[in-house]
């Protein structure tokens, strides 16, 4: 599943095309795709506003219109295109929307996962997120103080979008490497000085993804190249690049989990 740096960059590479186009028409050709108002409803209401601005709210590409705001979660092997055509873009488009000049955005995808919302308010999807792991407002006390009222183990935890948005298994894998903590401590038994470390080790790997364009594993993605770089992350066996301790697998909340035994000890 895309996490926050693949939806940063596919955000990015649709902003300088779409910002400023008026919308002439939509086509909807999975009905599902469309979780609110209705394929009907989006296809009527979407026509004639205008792009305003495009941005990324967690895992959701966020389109702000002049009256409402698109949200889209492309969940397994969602991906967004752009181009020029009278025919669906893709092999597997599931929504086209076409612009004055003939400029088409195509959500594409094969696995029909992804999810998109046509809304007045974007707070009636977006509500229950977390914070943004990079908004300067979160601070290491402050996250300090998030951990500490919870009892639960930090992978599962940093996977929880009503607690920290954006994060996924890559990036959480690697910032708990980063940082030196193993998966199933518990958030209310780490101490300052770690929660600081994590906070850092977090904002380091998403940097680093959205400057390298993402991680191009696991679904359907292109450019990215961040796999290239994992510590951790689909490397068990292999040599921890800081220790040379052989990397572990185990399965937490029925998720893979990769750390290095030696440097992220329990307890």
């Amino acid at each position: 599943m895309p996490e926050l740096p693949e939806v940063e960059t596919i955000a990015r590479s649709i902003a300088g095309s779409l910002v400023g186009r008026r919308v002439s028409r939509a086509h909807v050709d999975w009905k599902r795709t469309v979780a609110a108002p209705s394929a009907a409803g989006l296809v009527r209401r979407i026509v004639g506003q205008r792009v305003v601005a495009i941005g990324r709210r967690a895992k959701f590409v966020r389109i702000q219109l002049e009256r409402d705001t698109l949200l889209i979660h492309l969940r397994m092997s969602g991906d967004l295109l752009t181009g020029h055509s009278d025919e669906p873009l893709g092999s597997h488009s599931r929504l086209q929307i076409y612009f004055e000049d003939g400029l088409q955005l195509s959500f594409q995808d094969p696995r029909k996962f992804g999810r998109v919302w046509l809304v007045a308010d974007p707070e009636s999807v977006l509500g229950a997120l977390g914070s943004e792991p990079l908004d300067t407002e979160l601070t290491p006390a402050r996250f300090y103080r998030m951990l500490a009222a919870k009892k639960r183990q930090l992978k599962p935890l940093l996977l929880d979008q009503t607690f920290l948005a954006g994060l996924g298994n890559i990036y959480v894998d690697e910032a708990l490497w980063e940082a030196k903590l193993h998966p199933l401590t518990a958030a209310s038994k780490v101490s300052k000085a770690q929660a600081g470390a994590l906070l850092r080790g977090i904002r380091k790997v998403l940097k680093e993804g959205i400057q390298r364009n993402g991680a191009s594993i696991d679904w359907v993605y292109r450019g990215g190249e961040f796999q290239n770089h994992f510590h951790v992350y689909q490397r068990t066996g292999e040599k921890c690049p800081r220790c040379s301790t052989k990397i572990k697998r185990i399965v937490v909340g029925q998720r893979g989990t990769h750390f290095c035994s030696k440097c992220q000890k329990r307890g």
